[in-house]
């Protein structure tokens, strides 16, 4: 471990040595428990058991923890270490327990067998999100532990040099909205998440880009308004072709809803591009290009300019998408379908609402195929964003360079939605913070719900003295 003046350095290697071990082992206890979303037919209480798996590791470490299942297996869990009470209100250290599913037939270690390989944790959840509940927990074991050996109550006193509280709080359904997790707790336990800031998932990662390492801290995240759309045809004999084959329309709905739209740069993006137009002088005329009148301009810089995994995340904070995901239609090959049904993935900025992301869409349609579509939304979730500047996230920022003096923080808004959309909402400022330092080659987000998803255990050995600190300083 790099010599760092921080809290940190107050403990020995020989300690930290010993809490990444515990790390690892912690995480590869909860990639085994296949806490699915939407739970497997045989494992339907997945969330639950993590949730008790949890419950009783605080147990043991002298904590008191509380479990909620307010629907049948979807179960959150909570703890509280307390401060002397003078610094104000905690910080809520948030997490998820449910991951997406993963059909093994593709993986090359089991999703579920938490594999240690090369140095490497494999299986589902490694990054998304049970890397960061065992960040979380390593930091808890420590300050409970520093409590103990003060001969104080971990569960009931104040920790050591703490003046704010630390929450603990990992809860279900994240991966389908939160609506049996945060959303639930957010009416009937608000006190397991209100907090002066909090710190979640998908933020302070290291991203290499021309040899440098960029490390964006998430401050906003897109909204999400999915639609269906229903396309009405005429139903007829397949021996006779014919133009109002709803399965034709579909295609041609598809292929312009396909289509990029307009760029429109928001703050948090207009800084994320300033930052690093400032640190990489050749990515200017990039910036140029996407402030530009010129989408396909634009769009040639861009290809130009990145690759294609940060070409399509940057094209996708820079308007708002609609991505084509679902398409049903027909009974029988010798069937003209009469109806086909295509649902849209939409994403929005900032200032964009559901009707206006459905203008949008009719827009793209054009009168001939919009007379012929019924749009209904199916779900709606805002745009979120908390302050990218202020006593945390400035000590975000600050404890990234004490740990990588190479360091560039900077703000990014997430093009996917997370449980903050719920705690911003409740007036606690939420950060994507779980700090990881791969290795510049790691296809990071490129393994975010995605085959032989996995964590290495030196970004992990790296990140836990970082998020310790965090806490220890703005807690202290």
């Amino acid at each position: 471990m790099t010599a760092v003046a921080g809290p940190s350095a107050s403990l020995d290697a020989a300690t930290w040595d010993g809490a990444t071990d515990e790390l690892v082992r912690t995480l590869r206890e909860l990639i085994r428990i296949r806490s699915v979303n939407p739970p497997l037919p045989d494992a339907p209480d997945g969330e639950l058991h993590a949730a008790r798996w949890i419950a009783a590791y605080l147990t043991d470490l002298g904590l008191e923890p509380e479990i909620v299942e307010p629907f049948p297996g979807r179960g959150s869990v909570h703890a509280r270490l307390r401060g002397d009470g003078t610094g104000g209100e905690p910080l809520l250290l948030l997490s998820h327990l449910d991951v997406v599913p993963a059909p093994p037939e593709r993986w090359s270690h089991g999703p579920f067998a938490a594999e240690l390989i090369d140095g490497y944790v494999y299986g589902r959840g490694a990054l998304d999100m049970k890397s960061t509940v065992a960040l979380d927990l390593g930091v808890v074991r420590l300050l409970a532990g520093e409590a103990r050996a003060a001969g104080v109550d971990p569960a009931r006193d104040a920790i050591p040099g703490l003046r704010r509280d630390v929450l603990f709080t990992s809860t279900a359904d994240e991966e389908a909205g939160g609506l049996a997790g945060v959303a639930w707790i957010v009416e009937h336990r608000p006190d397991w998440l209100r907090a002066a800031g909090a710190l979640s998932e998908a933020g302070g990662v290291a991203t290499t880009i021309a040899g440098k390492r960029f490390y964006p801290i998430q401050v906003a995240e897109k909204g999400y308004a999915p639609f269906r759309i229903t396309v009405r045809g005429t139903w007829g004999h397949g021996s006779m072709p014919r133009d109002d084959n709803a399965a034709v329309l579909a295609a041609k709905v598809v292929e312009r809803l396909a289509q990029a739209g307009p760029v429109r740069i928001t703050p948090v993006m207009e800084r994320f591009l300033q930052v690093v137009a400032a640190e990489l002088p050749e990515a200017a005329p990039l910036l140029d290009a996407l402030a530009g009148d010129d989408p396909r301009r634009a769009e040639a810089a861009l290809a130009a300019a990145c690759d294609a995994h940060p070409a399509r995340v940057l094209r996708a904070l820079l308007r708002d998408s609609i991505s084509p995901t679902v398409v049903r239609a027909g009974i029988k090959y010798n069937v003209i379908p009469g109806e086909a049904v295509i649902e849209v993935d939409c994403r929005i900025l900032p200032g964009t609402s559901p009707e206006d992301m459905e203008a949008q869409l009719v827009d793209r349609l054009g009168p001939e195929l919009a007379a012929v579509c019924d749009i209904e939304l199916i779900i709606f979730g805002p745009s979120v964003e908390s302050p990218a500047e202020g006593e945390l996230y400035d000590l975000l920022e600050a404890t990234i360079r004490d740990h990588d003096p190479q360091a560039i923080p900077l703000p990014l808004m997430a093009p996917f939605g997370t449980d903050a959309k719920h705690t911003i909402a409740m007036g606690t400022p939420t950060y994507g913070f779980s700090p990881l330092r791969p290795a510049a080659d790691d296809p990071y987000l490129e393994l975010w719900h995605g085959v032989d998803e996995r964590v290495s255990v030196e970004a992990l050995r790296w990140g836990l003295p970082v998020l310790y600190d965090v806490v220890r300083r703005f807690c202290g």
